[in-house]
């Protein structure tokens, strides 16, 4: 789902628009998978009250490890990092909303940090520095944040 154009000024155009990396999802779904494996092994105990009682608890957790997925994805469908040729803005929430925008020509400083296997996965943060009271904004879960560093430089200089 793309960044609303009706949210924009007259004029401005959208040079990014991105939704956080992929990597959110890898710690919930791996619990839902781990909850789903232990269940079928479950299912190889004897008969009886135990298997009874830890089947209902597993069911119990993968339907709750279900429900986190599904609020990881549509929090993830509701976040937006956005570079236009005026500012860059960054939007969260799903029923509580939180919004940053920093205009360009207040932008200081474009940084990024990744680990190693967030350097394999295409994955990083992003720390803007500006001329605001905050000072300096931390993005997480950028997908590919020096290309994201270059775009903002690239439309700082437009």
């Amino acid at each position: 789902m793309a960044y609303p154009q009706k949210l924009l000024n007259r004029g401005e155009h959208i040079n990014l628009d991105l939704h956080p990396h992929w990597v959110v999802f890898v710690k919930p779904g791996s619990v839902v998978i781990v909850l789903i494996a232990v269940a079928i092994w479950a299912q190889q105990l004897s008969d009886g009250w135990l298997k009874t009682g830890v089947s209902r608890v597993l069911l119990v957790a993968i339907g709750l490890g279900l429900v986190n997925l599904v609020s990881v994805f549509l929090r993830w469908s509701r976040t937006y990092f956005v570079v236009t040729s005026q500012r860059v803005i960054f939007r969260e929430g799903v029923l509580a909303r939180r919004g940053i925008e920093i205009p360009l020509e207040r932008v200081n400083n474009v940084n990024f940090a990744q680990s190693i296997l967030e350097r394999m996965l295409g994955a990083g943060d992003l720390l803007i520095e500006s001329a605001s009271e905050e000072g300096q904004q931390l993005f997480g879960d950028i997908r590919n944040p020096e290309q994201v560093q270059n775009i903002i430089h690239e439309a700082i200089h437009e």
